[in-house]
């Protein structure tokens, strides 16, 4: 690999590149070094949100997001070299939907350039998910249209939890498996619960969506 300091920016053209790493504590974890390595990576103009998982599947997840494909890269192999054992990623950037076009400024620059972690929600909470493409459900064969209706009336259910919940979706098409990611910060761990399961009665996603694996735990 170059060194830092021979790189060209690989920069998105809008928003910002997002990584979520997912890591389990080895016994030759150095903790100061992945302290010192999440420091350095915040100090670079990079937002980086921890979180501690419950569950098998990992013991830390690691959230960054910046304007340098690069700077991410650095910082995994700082925190693998640390002696974290890298057991799942996510790759995506932040976008505006072709569905939200036309929504007050304001509201573009905080799905764009958001800031996190938002204040008092201190749950945490992963997971991808793609549209199907299956016969007789295949989402991209619904015209313009219809998917905008079916995606303003899940919206409609995510702005219920206004307040509680803040909800990240970034795109991840030619990225990685799946086609976005989502993250959610909530007041309480059973705010997760409740906004998955309210959602997943809607068109949309019942009969159109598929999910991931979910990581989840408190912000650390």
């Amino acid at each position: 690999m170059t060194s830092g300091s021979d790189t060209v920016p690989s920069t998105p053209s809008v928003g910002l590149a997002v990584l979520h790493l997912f890591f389990r504590v080895a016994p030759l974890t150095d903790r100061d070094m992945v302290l010192g390595a999440l420091k350095e990576a915040g100090a670079d103009d990079t937002q980086v949100v921890t979180a501690a998982l419950l569950g098998h599947k990992a013991d830390l997840a690691v959230m960054l997001l910046c304007t340098d494909q690069w700077h991410l890269r650095r910082v995994q192999t700082a925190l693998v070299d640390a002696g974290l054992d890298l057991v799942d990623s996510y790759v995506s950037m932040t976008e505006l939907s072709e569905y939200a076009k036309g929504i007050p400024d304001e509201m573009q620059q905080a799905r764009l350039y958001p800031h996190l972690p938002p204040e008092g929600k201190p749950a945490f909470c992963f997971y991808p998910m793609s549209k199907r493409r299956n016969v007789g459900a295949n989402w991209y064969e619904l015209d313009f249209d219809r998917r905008k209706e079916l995606m303003y009336e899940h919206g409609a259910s995510g702005r219920r939890f206004a307040g509680r919940v803040t909800q990240l979706i970034t795109g991840s098409t030619g990225l990685d498996e799946y086609e976005w990611g989502v993250t959610l910060f909530c007041e309480h761990p059973d705010d997760v619960k409740e906004i998955v399961y309210t959602m997943r009665y809607d068109e949309a996603s019942a009969q159109y969506g598929e999910s991931g694996p979910f990581y989840a735990g408190p912000v650390a």
